[in-house]
């Protein structure tokens, strides 16, 4: 069976397995590229110490404002990658420019509505946008503010993210277990497998969604909040489990524990702090 692509030729749907092999070394090789590169820009992004210039904004209405945001992506379906993004156009502004506190929410909203656009196939509407601000804010206000925070970043929107090395680093640690369950046909454990592996992302997730919000994460690179939240995860799952469940979880790689081991110790400790602190959000749900 055949079908024509879009560039015109003729294509077997039907593909082989030495091309899909090559197809998904290929990917692979993309994968990592993109990492590479994303782990090169991290430092450049980084919006370290985003508040000490604000008079008005205090760690404690960030957190607030990016639980709100956090929120909101939900409730607008949008992806994890929008709102971390979001999250970090926010923290570059508030380097370059003094906000008032009256309109930092103003500043949320419309760093969402940019990050929407560069990551989603369709953003919101900007009255969607301010129906859930209460109408506090103005469309002209919101427009005028969108074209500032573009100014102030040099329209510089490309930012590695919490959401792209979460996306990296749990799909490159997964997948070797279930391949061999697949292959031998092992229904039960395949599912078993499967359940902690849906559960161990979850909770990566969940892990990375809090340091988000939290000011204390703001100094750590993405990678390495990622890299200590899935580890954090998977401690998390085999402390949880009443089975053997957590069990059938195996990464098929490790981690890249030994460039900062001072860091990823400290990063490990505060976000072990954290999740002790929220407990109800992570552990209960």
């Amino acid at each position: 069976m055949s079908s024509l692509s879009d560039s015109g030729f003729e294509e077997d749907l039907q593909t082989s397995p030495v091309k899909s092999s090559r197809s998904h070394g290929h990917e692979r090789d993309y994968e990592e590229s993109c990492f590479i590169i994303q782990r090169h820009n991290e430092l450049q992004f980084l919006a370290q110490n985003c508040l000490a210039r604000q008079p008005q904004i205090t760690a404690e209405a960030r957190s607030k404002l990016v639980s709100w945001l956090i929120a909101v992506h939900r409730q607008l379906k949008l992806s994890f990658e929008s709102c971390c993004l979001a999250v970090n156009i926010m923290d570059r502004f508030l380097i370059t420019t003094s906000v008032a506190a009256d309109c930092f929410q103003l500043l949320g909203v419309t760093s969402l509505l940019i990050a929407t656009k560069q990551v989603e196939v369709y953003s919101p509407r900007i009255t969607q946008l301010l129906s859930l601000c209460c109408n506090s804010f103005s469309r002209e206000q919101l427009c005028n503010l969108e074209c500032l925070v573009l100014l102030r970043l040099n329209f510089r929107l490309a930012a590695p993210t919490l959401a792209f090395f979460l996306d990296y680093f749990t799909s490159r640690l997964t997948g070797g277990g279930i391949d061999k369950m697949v292959g031998a046909q092992d229904t039960n454990a395949w599912q078993e497998h499967r359940a902690a592996e849906m559960k161990w992302k979850w909770l990566a997730c969940k892990v990375c969604e809090l340091s988000l919000a939290d000011y204390t994460f703001n100094k750590y690179m993405p990678s390495v909040i990622v890299q200590c939240a899935v580890k954090l995860a998977e401690d998390l799952l085999k402390t949880q489990s009443t089975d053997n469940s957590a069990g059938s979880l195996k990464t098929s790689e490790s981690f890249c524990f030994e460039e900062f081991p001072p860091l990823f110790q400290q990063c490990t400790d505060d976000l072990k702090l954290l999740v002790s602190l929220n407990q109800d959000a992570v552990l209960d749900s």
